[in-house]
C-alpha cells in the first residue's frame, strides 16, 4: 500500500472519453517494438462464450470479494453488444480499441506501454520487421496463441479481420484504408500488412501503419464467417448483432451483464499462461464494473472499498489517505497524482479581429493564470508548466526526450506574466487610445468570447480563468458555454470560418500512443482538416503554415533520430512563436486510483516492475501486465 511516494498522456471514440470527463482523450514516441516482455508475476484464470468449464457460481450471484477486481468510471450504462467489429457496443470493459487498445477479452498482436513507447509482444511472436523500403511489416503470430474455442490463433485470422473491416466499411477500416493497402497471410503464423504507396513508391504513413499492430483486435475468422452467414452479408446487421456467440483470445470472457453491472469471468484455459508469454494466469477471477449513477456514488464506493480501481476524477483524492486513513493510493504519491498524456487546449479564432495578431494570442497565452487552473479545475491532478514546460508534447519521458528544451526555453511562459504580456502589446502598437481600459487594434476594442461546452465543470473553470487574463492586460474576454449539442456542430464545421462569438474555444488533443506525438501534432495544426464539413480530427482554429505541412509529412517516412529531433524541435519553435492554440493543463490519460482494502500491488512509479506497468487501470495495452501482479492483502 504505498499512497504516499511517488512523480509526474476517427471520432466516436475521442467523443467517448470526453463525455466521460469532462475533458479529453490519447502518447509517448513511437518506437519499434522491443524483444518478448520481461514476464510480470500473474496469478490465475478468464472464461468463455466457448467451451470452457462450468463456472462455480450462476450469473447474477453474489462474486466472492477475494476473487473479483471492481471497478468505477468506464461503465456507464448497460451492455449492448459484444460484437468486436462495431463501435456502439457501449462495452467498456470488454471492447475499447485505439492506442491503448483494452485486452481484456480481445487482443492486438502488440501491446502498447505509454511509458516508454514501446510495442511489446502479445500475439505476436517476437517484434516486428519492416522491409528495406519500409513498404511491409512482417510479423509472426505465437503458437501457443489459443481462440476461447481452444483452436489456433492464425495469420489468417489478421488478414480476414482486415478483409472484413473493408468490406463493412467499419471504423476501423475506414481510419486505414489510406495507410493499408492489404494484410495478407504468408503462412499459418507469418502476417505481412502492406502499405499503400505514394506517387514516389514510398509508403504514405508508415506510423499508422506499424500503430495498427497494437491498436486493433484479431477477430477469429471461422466466428466472422458466422456472422456474417447470419447476417447476410448486410452491412448494417452485420454491425449491429450482440454477438452473444463471440469466440475471443483474451484472459476474460463474458459471464453476467444487466443494467446494474457487468462482469467478466476469467478463462482458466487461457493461452497466455504458456510460458511464451505471461506464464500463468492474471490474479482476479472476475473483473466487475457496477454501474453507478454518477461519479459521487462511484466515489462513495471506493472510499468505501467496494471499488478497487477508479478511473474517474476523485477532487482531493490524497484527502482519503491524508485526512481519512484509507489505504488508497494513486500512481505518483504527490501531484499531479497521474501522468498526463492528454492535452486540452484553446484554439484561437484566427478570423476574430485582433486574433490575426501573433502579439495579442501569446499575450492572452502568457497572462494565463495556469497553476489556477490546475489546482482549480483538476484539483492539483495535472503537473504545472514550470514542472513541465510547454511544447507539443505530453509530460512522458519519451515524448520529453524527442525535442531540443534548450532551443526553446525562450519562447517557453508558464503564465500570470501580465506584465511581459503588456510589454508585448504595447511594441505591436496595440494600445488603449481612448481611455476606457480596453486595448483597441486598428480603431476596433478588442473583445472577445471565450467558450467550451456547459456542464464540462473542469473545462468551465480552466475558460473562466483565460477570461480573467483578460481583464488584467486590457483585453476583454466574457464566456458563454452552449450545450454540447450546439457548440460540436460549429466547432467540427471547417469548411467555413467560425463564427462570432467562438474566439477562444475548448478542445482536447490526443493522447499517449505509437503515432506521438506526430499524430498530435498533426491534429494540433495540419490544414489538411481545413474544409471539412464535419471535421473531429484537429486544428479547429484553422491554422495554416506551408512549412509545418511539410514537416508533419516528411516525420512518418524520417528513421534517423537526430533528424526526428530536429523536425520536432522546429515544429515546437513554429508553435510556441505563432500561437494559434494554447495548451491549459495537462490531464492523465485515465485517472487511475486504487483501494488496497482487498488487493494490493497495484503498479506504482518506481515500483520495480521492468517493462514499468503505466497506470492505465490493468486493462489498456501494457498496463493488463498488472492484473499478473495483483495479491490479496494478508
Amino acid at each position: 500500500m504505498r499512497n504516499k511516494l511517488f512523480f509526474l498522456l476517427s471520432m466516436l471514440a475521442v467523443f467517448a472519453m470526453l463525455l466521460s470527463a469532462c475533458g479529453t482523450p490519447t502518447p509517448a514516441a513511437p518506437a519499434q517494438p522491443t524483444e518478448a516482455p520481461a514476464q510480470p508475476k500473474p496469478t490465475e484464470p478468464p472464461a468463455q462464450p466457448a467451451p470452457t468449464e462450468a463456472p462455480a457460481l450462476k450469473p447474477g450471484d453474489p462474486l466472492p470479494r477475494q476473487e473479483t477486481l471492481y471497478f468505477n468510471g468506464l461503465q456507464w450504462g448497460p451492455v449492448v453488444c459484444w460484437n468486436p467489429y462495431s463501435s456502439n457496443c457501449n462495452n467498456a470493459m470488454a471492447l475499447v480499441a485505439g492506442d491503448n487498445a483494452r485486452v481484456t477479452m480481445f487482443e492486438t498482436p502488440y501491446l502498447y506501454n505509454m511509458l516508454d513507447g514501446k510495442q511489446y509482444p502479445l500475439l505476436a511472436d517476437g517484434d516486428y520487421t519492416w522491409n528495406a523500403a519500409r513498404t511491409e511489416l512482417t510479423f509472426k503470430i505465437k503458437k501457443a496463441a489459443k481462440w476461447s474455442d481452444g483452436t489456433p490463433v492464425t495469420a489468417e485470422d489478421v488478414a480476414y479481420t482486415w478483409a472484413t473491416h473493408v468490406k463493412y466499411n467499419t471504423g476501423t477500416g475506414a481510419g486505414n484504408k489510406d495507410y493499408i493497402e492489404d494484410i495478407v497471410a504468408l503462412d499459418p503464423q507469418t502476417v505481412v500488412i502492406k502499405a499503400k504507396l505514394d506517387a514516389n513508391g514510398k509508403a504514405v504513413n508508415p506510423l499508422i501503419v506499424s500503430a495498427y499492430v497494437s491498436s486493433n483486435y484479431v477477430i477469429q475468422k471461422a466466428w466472422t464467417q458466422k456472422l456474417e452467414q447470419r447476417t447476410g452479408g448486410d452491412a448494417a446487421k452485420f454491425l449491429a448483432d450482440t454477438a452473444e456467440d463471440v469466440v475471443f483470445s483474451g484472459p476474460y470472457g463474458p459471464f453476467y451483464a444487466d443494467e446494474t453491472k457487468v462482469v467478466l469471468i476469467r478463462n482458466d484455459k487461457y493461452w497466455g499462461q504458456d510460458a511464451s508469454m505471461w506464464g500463468k494466469l492474471p490474479a482476479p477471477k472476475y473483473l466487475a464494473h457496477a454501474i453507478f449513477k454518477d461519479n459521487a456514488a462511484g466515489f462513495a464506493a471506493f472510499k468505501a472499498g467496494e471499488v478497487d480501481v477508479s478511473q474517474q476524477f476523485n477532487a482531493n483524492i490524497q484527502d482519503l489517505w491524508l485526512k481519512e486513513g484509507l489505504p488508497v493510493s494513486t500512481y505518483l504519491p504527490d501531484p499531479p497524482y497521474g501522468i498526463g498524456a492528454s492535452l486540452p487546449t484553446a484554439f484561437f479564432n484566427l478570423n476574430s479581429h485582433g486574433l490575426n495578431l501573433v502579439a495579442v494570442r501569446k499575450a492572452i497565452a502568457m497572462a494565463v493564470d495556469y497553476d489556477t487552473i490546475v489546482a482549480n479545475a483538476m484539483a492539483n491532478q495535472s503537473a504545472t508548466f514550470k514542472q513541465v514546460p510547454r511544447s507539443l508534447m505530453n509530460p512522458t519521458p519519451g515524448e520529453q526526450a524527442l525535442y531540443d528544451h534548450a532551443a526553446v526555453k525562450d519562447l517557453q511562459w508558464a503564465g500570470k506574466d501580465y506584465e511581459g504580456a503588456k510589454k508585448l502589446l504595447d511594441e505591436a502598437g496595440v494600445v488603449d487610445t481612448d481611455g476606457d481600459g480596453w486595448r483597441e487594434y486598428e480603431g476596433k476594442k478588442l473583445s472577445y468570447v471565450a467558450t467550451c461546452p456547459n456542464g464540462w465543470s473542469d473545462w468551465q473553470a480552466a475558460i473562466e480563468i483565460v477570461a480573467a487574463a483578460g481583464k488584467e492586460i486590457g483585453i476583454e474576454i466574457t464566456t458563454n458555454y452552449p450545450e454540447w449539442s450546439v457548440y460540436q456542430t460549429v466547432v467540427t464545421k471547417s469548411d467555413a470560418p467560425l463564427p462570432a462569438g467562438y474566439d477562444i474555444f475548448m478542445m482536447w488533443s490526443a493522447g499517449a500512443g505509437p503515432t506521438m506525438p506526430w499524430g498530435r501534432i498533426r491534429n494540433l495544426l495540419s490544414s489538411e482538416w481545413i474544409g471539412q464539413p464535419s471535421n473531429w480530427s484537429g486544428n479547429w482554429g484553422q491554422y495554416k503554415n506551408e512549412r509545418v505541412d511539410e514537416l508533419i509529412k516528411a516525420i512518418p517516412n524520417e528513421t534517423d533520430e537526430a533528424k526526428l529531433k530536429e523536425m520536432y524541435t522546429e515544429l515546437v519553435k513554429i508553435y510556441l512563436t505563432e500561437v494559434p492554440s494554447f495548451t491549459l493543463m495537462y490531464r492523465p490519460q485515465n485517472f487511475h486510483a486504487v483501494n488496497e482494502s482487498v488487493w494490493t500491488n497495484f503498479p506504482h512509479q518506481d515500483d520495480g516492475t521492468n517493462p514499468p506497468v503505466p497506470p492505465l487501470n490493468l486493462i489498456d495495452g501494457w498496463s493488463i501486465a498488472g492484473l499478473y501482479n495483483l495479491t490479496l492483502v494478508k
